[in-house]
């Protein structure tokens, strides 16, 4: 328990405001950024939802855990015998049948046997299970088959279980049950208490509309995949400990518009999944909650080994590089099936949250926009850390990626806060369009949104961004934008790499940027900037930890930097920096007098695009680089 008191803040609030929606205490979906809310149709998309769209309330009928025991019906479980008291079901063959409106209290142990829910589409059932234990070998343990909703009440300081066997018999009218819960009507789980459930078939919980809970703890073990609701699924708190041979949570609807989404807003996560931890077919809007999330075998999975090259049996997740048997046994095959962390179809829309994932193929993946706002996140990952075919925008939070190809990598990449650090075996950020040629077919290829290129560009506007790349440092197949914030960027040993790499102009406006790498490629700013830089290439290459310092006429220290890696150029400025000034630029045994004779500075060894830079602000920052 990471953030307990966050977690009982928010239950309490809840029960305060009964009928109140979540969105009173985060920004409404209105207030998002034309980024997030102009969710593109991508090419693998079926539909698109944008975050407007989804229902992110939570009724006050989902948050009532309340019950009066003495008007319950009582259903007692004994071995392979049942007891009833009260009206509204009965029992035959092992199977309890409830068949009309109202509450009932479920105990006991049933070795064998079935609850299901018949009842009237009008019907509004409440189940409470109070130390509750049911299997059934070869059909759902719970078997909602027709109601207006029914509601599962944990009970307080309860313990149950759901279990199924490996192998289901089914007819015609029930050919599509594949969950120990199997639900067509809309299902919430709420309580305190908790529910273990064991999935050798296929699913624990399946709904075919919405599924919401809004507290208790589950523990999940499932041969495929953990919680799945149709239309949504919908998490106020609670806490989860799945292991899924497939995904771990799911919401699939992407042909009806408004469906098809996951709204976390707060609860604790440790989800093992063989493919997706979570999946949402349209948006994935989280508000906060702890998540610990492994994918696919993990980042030791990864589309490339050690050396960069193609892992030829990458995108068979699963330990040892084999597909989980979830998906070897599926009686199709998926070639959407993925080993991502988080991800989703149209728009993932982030306002806060911890996050530690560790994943074999991209830890936050969206094919539309995605837009973080907050959250604190450390990633390892076998591919991208952050990955959108559109439009990706961070505002703030702390991003630490330990381990990605390339760090983060959308059509367009703004960033306007936060604290970043990004170590990535390719690019460490990439604005692309088309195909990520990187590595041309390479496993893991994320395909972008066709666009022009005024719509692929980097742009950083404040925040900390610190980058250590095999790849290119920044690269932008559009533009570059520096308009404030600090940068720091170890670029490739490589000479067919650069710390910075456009394709358009290169513009710095404010902030303050060091950028290391090799001189083969090497670019600095555009003359049309209007912040002074330097693009400077020494006559030797420095190695791993040399401090470069920039230091101005009467001595003072402006910018240092301590490269984590070998370089050769530097790419430099900060604000301090003035037009027809004289400043030193030094490195190891090498000093160089530099007079800023035009907004766009470029001496020292050929081979480099030409160009100058920018930044400066105070305080010690990663790789010992100082303003």
């Amino acid at each position: 328990m990471k953030r307990p008191l966050a977690a009982i803040l928010l239950t309490a609030l809840l029960l305060l405001c009964s009928g109140c929606s979540l969105s009173d205490s985060v920004p409404s979906p209105s207030s998002l950024s034309a980024n997030t809310a102009s969710s593109t149709q991508a090419a693998n998309t079926a539909k698109t939802t944008s975050a407007e769209e989804i229902d992110i309330e939570f009724s006050s009928r989902d948050l009532d855990v309340g019950y009066d025991e003495n008007a319950a019906t009582k259903i007692i479980l004994d071995g392979s015998e049942v007891s009833l008291s009260g009206a509204g079901a009965f029992y035959a063959d092992g199977v309890v049948t409830i068949f009309a409106e109202g509450t009932y209290l479920v105990s006991g142990v049933l070795t064998d046997g079935q609850l299901v829910v018949d009842a009237a589409d009008t019907d509004k059932i409440q189940i409470v299970l109070k130390d509750a234990s049911i299997t059934c070998e070869d059909h759902a343990a719970l078997f909602v088959k027709q109601a207006d909703k029914v509601f599962v009440t944990l009970a307080e300081g309860s313990e149950n279980a759901l279990k199924s066997g490996a192998v289901y018999t089914l007819g015609e009218e029930d050919s599509n049950v594949d969950g120990v819960v199997f639900s067509r009507a809309d299902l919430t789980f709420n309580g305190s208490g908790k529910l273990t459930i064991d999935a050798a078939y296929k699913h624990a919980v399946v709904s075919k509309d919405d599924l919401v809970i809004t507290g208790g703890t589950y523990e999940i073990t499932a041969a495929k995949g953990g919680l799945y609701g149709k239309d949504c699924v919908k998490i106020a708190d609670g806490t989860f400990l799945l292991d899924t041979g497939t995904d771990g949570i799911q919401a699939s609807n992407a042909e009806e518009k408004g469906r098809g989404y996951v709204y976390i807003a707060g609860g604790g996560f440790t989800i093992t999944a063989g493919t997706d931890a979570i999946q949402a077919e349209t948006v994935l809007r989280i508000d906060g909650g702890d998540f610990d999330l492994i994918t696919g075998g993990g980042s030791q999975n990864a589309s490339t080994d050690s050396q960069g090259n193609a892992n030829g049996a990458w995108g068979q997740w699963g330990p040892g590089g084999m597909r989980p048997a979830a998906i070897q046994s599926s009686d199709s095959t998926d070639s959407s099936d993925s080993a991502k962390g988080l991800k989703a179809g149209s728009s993932m829309v982030i306002f806060g949250g911890i996050f530690d994932i560790d994943s074999s193929d991209d830890a936050l993946h969206c094919n539309g926009t995605m837009h973080l706002y907050d959250g604190t996140y450390l990633i390892q990952t076998g591919d991208d850390g952050v990955h959108a075919d559109d439009a990706l925008t961070i505002d703030g939070g702390s991003i630490t990626i330990e381990k990605s190809y390339e760090g983060l990598e959308g059509l367009s990449v703004t960033l306007s806060g936060g604290d970043i650090q990004v170590t990535a075996s390719d690019d460490g950020i990439n604005a692309a369009g088309g195909s990520d040629t990187a590595m041309p077919g390479r496993p893991g290829q994320n395909t972008f949104k066709s666009a022009a290129d005024s719509d692929m560009f980097i742009r950083i506007t404040g925040g900390t961004l610190t980058v250590n790349a095999s790849g290119d440092g920044l690269d932008s197949n559009g533009n570059f934008y520096m308009e404030g914030g600090m940068v720091y960027v170890s670029g490739s040993l490589n000479d067919g790499n650069a710390a910075l790499d456009y394709d358009g102009s290169a513009q710095i406006t404010g902030g303050a940027i060091i950028a290391a790498g090799m001189s083969g490629m090497a670019q600095g700013f555009s003359a049309s900037s209007t912040q002074c830089s330097i693009l400077y290439g020494f006559s030797s290459t420095f190695p791993a930890g040399t401090a470069v310092t920039l230091t101005d006429s009467q001595g003072n220290t402006l910018a240092t930097y301590s490269p984590p890696k070998s370089y050769q150029s530097i790419v430099i400025s900060c604000p301090q920096m003035a037009q027809g000034e004289t400043y030193t630029l030094s490195a190891g045994s090498q000093s160089q007098s530099i007079t800023l004779s035009s907004i766009v500075t470029t001496q020292g060894t050929s081979g480099m695009g030409g160009g100058g830079m920018g930044g400066g602000m105070g305080g010690q920052q990663p790789g010992g680089a100082r303003w």
